[in-house]
């Protein structure tokens, strides 16, 4: 939601319906932050999987096995920052 931040504190800011078309293309970007969050929460490994496998750039340039591939490296790069995913 957008909101105003002034002095007074944060106010949403009413923006209405969204149209479908765009919709569509926010939960994209939704859906992969919701495996994210999955994966935080549950720590399991697969829902960072999902996430990379549904990112629509990820998709259109890698394969399935790459996408695999690509997140056991990034998580085995950056693991000491992360929780102990299973």
């Amino acid at each position: 939601m957008p909101c105003h931040v002034d002095r007074n504190g944060i106010q949403p800011t009413r923006i209405g319906r969204i149209p479908d078309h765009l919709a569509s293309i926010m939960q994209l970007s939704i859906n992969v932050q919701r495996q994210t969050v999955a994966a935080a929460v549950t720590g399991k490994r697969e829902h960072i999987y999902h996430a990379a496998m549904l990112d629509p750039h990820t998709a259109a340039e890698l394969s399935l096995d790459e996408i695999w591939s690509l997140v056991d490296r990034l998580i085995e790069a950056h693991g000491n920052w992360l929780p102990a995913y299973r």
